[in-house]
């Protein structure tokens, strides 16, 4: 089941630069997972108490991004084993905007999550400005950073009437793991974030309740790996790998299927 424009449409929408005063680049995330015929129940009940973001005519945006890690996966390692500080190092791509960011994203051991990007044009790290960047706000050897993993996705973004919170709901999402080669997609689950500065009132978590959709941690680029990589170590995410299938109907174990065509 696939979310379109009728889904919208009672939705006022908010620009692109009436969007620029609420970038909340320190804030505190919670992430919901659920699967797209409980979210367009979740857009009704929304259509009131938020906007959604509109460019040129387009509400459901396309995003691809690339991450990085190093040889031994610290970054992977450190967020399956919970460290505080823990950071990710990506390239995001606004495909219908034709704009890339190389972006450091560090979570403290307050919840929050701090985020700081550069403008792109490609995804040699090695460049100086992009080497000075990383060394500014990266805790590890730019030089060591290859590429690990791909993915693309749909999103929308609604913001609440005060201003004070952005809701990212992304759908459709397809993962390529640049190492093993294999893909994996995710077509009927829905990842829906809400980014506040600290604990403003949210309209949204009353609705979420209603639906009985619960609070759930999800990497992008932890579980894009798990999927497409059989020899990651899985332990501490194994509980949330089993909230997947239950929401997917689908089975994770298949993790010795041949490698396929790169899709993205």
């Amino acid at each position: 089941m696939n979310i379109s424009g009728d889904n919208f449409s009672r939705f006022a929408p908010i620009s692109l630069d009436e969007m620029s005063g609420i970038k909340l680049m320190n804030r505190i995330d919670t992430k919901f997972v659920t699967t797209v015929p409980l979210l367009l129940r979740l857009l009704k009940l929304a259509q009131d108490d938020y906007r959604m973001q509109e460019i040129d005519g387009l509400r459901n945006m396309t995003y691809g991004t690339v991450y990085f890690d190093t040889p031994a996966l610290d970054m992977f390692i450190a967020h399956h084993n919970g460290h505080s500080g823990r950071q990710k190092v990506r390239i995001r791509t606004y495909v219908d905007s034709h704009m890339d960011f190389l972006e450091v994203k560090t979570k403290n051991n307050h919840g929050r999550t701090r985020k700081k990007r550069i403008s792109v044009t490609d995804d040699n790290l090695r460049e100086p400005a992009k080497v000075a960047f990383l060394n500014q706000h990266l805790r590890y050897d730019p030089d060591a950073l290859t590429p690990r993993l791909q993915n693309r996705f749909n999103r929308i973004t609604l913001v609440n009437r005060r201003c004070t919170e952005r809701l990212t709901i992304d759908t459709n999402l397809q993962f390529h793991n640049l190492f093993t080669g294999r893909d994996y997609s995710l077509p009927t689950l829905a990842i829906v974030e809400l980014k506040r500065d600290g604990l403003q009132p949210s309209p949204v978590l009353e609705m979420l309740r209603q639906l009985r959709i619960m609070p759930t941690g999800f990497s992008k680029y932890c579980i894009g790996s798990l999927l497409t990589d059989p020899t990651l170590k899985r332990n501490r995410f194994k509980e949330r790998l089993h909230t997947l299938e239950r929401l997917t109907g689908s089975s994770f174990h298949l993790y010795s299927q041949p490698q396929q065509q790169h899709t993205l």
